[in-house]
């Protein structure tokens, strides 16, 4: 971490780059509802909550797990057996070798949105509001987490193939962005119960703001985000002990 400090202006730049990302994607979001009013059932306000939520909990993610990404190049190069030298696991040595400050930048942006969709939506704050935010808020964090490892895992079987890994993970996050309500059926089944992206700040937004929802993901769903939560994680660590398995070696 400090030796990414140690060149500011070249920190300052990966800072501002990963800013202007969060501020980019906000702005594609708030120009699609700024002339449609309503997507979804959901407003611009919000939209904000919806925004806030999923980005802010696949950034903290992407800060602790996103290093997963770089596992190809680690077994193109050969240098992944170091990592089964040290009296470690290896999946806690992948997650902890590498720490992009950058990316904080990017949680900044969706915190501050997810503040200002708080403050302005109508929100009958309670002690069960509180907890169904905080809730969300973590097994967000888990659910996406959950995504970086079980494409990880895969990698050791496709090795070139992160485009189709990254189509759950930084397409599941785009898929949390939207409202689920407006997927047709097959999509629904997806983002809901297979990639499970719609408990990260969907059902939470709809329950906080007291929505119905749709037939098949109703508010109450909120609730079940732990369930969610651990059916990506049973996926992932199963993904990631049969990749270890299949792994034979650099070769070198």
């Amino acid at each position: 971490m400090r030796s990414q400090q140690a060149y500011p202006l070249s920190f300052a730049a990966d800072m501002l780059s990963s800013l202007l990302v969060g501020v980019v994607e906000f702005a594609e979001v708030w120009v699609i509802y700024h002339n449609v009013r309503v997507l979804g059932g959901l407003d611009l306000h919000a939209m904000l909550l919806l925004f806030g939520m999923s980005n802010l909990a696949f950034a903290i993610a992407q800060i602790a797990f996103g290093h997963t990404d770089t596992l190809p190049a680690y077994i193109r190069a050969g240098t992944l057996d170091a990592f089964h030298l040290r009296p470690q696991p290896l999946l806690l040595q992948l997650i902890t070798s590498d720490v992009s400050l950058r990316r904080v930048a990017r949680a900044g942006v969706a915190a501050t949105v997810l503040c200002i969709g708080l403050d302005i939506n109508d929100i009958d704050w309670t002690v069960t509001t509180l907890a169904l935010l905080a809730l969300s808020l973590t097994t967000g964090i888990a659910l996406f987490a959950g995504l970086f490892v079980c494409a990880a895992g895969l990698q050791f079987f496709l090795v070139d193939g992160s485009e189709l890994t990254n189509s759950f993970t930084y397409g599941g996050a785009f898929a949390a962005q939207q409202p689920s309500s407006v997927f047709r059926a097959p999509m629904t089944l997806l983002f809901g119960f297979g990639v499970p992206v719609s408990f990260v700040a969907y059902l939470p937004t709809i329950a906080l703001l007291r929505l119905p929802g749709p037939a098949w993901l109703p508010s109450w769903l909120a609730w079940a985000s732990p369930i969610a939560a651990a059916w990506v994680w049973g996926l992932a660590l199963l993904c990631w002990r049969q990749g270890v398995r299949h792994y034979q070696g650099g070769g070198g």
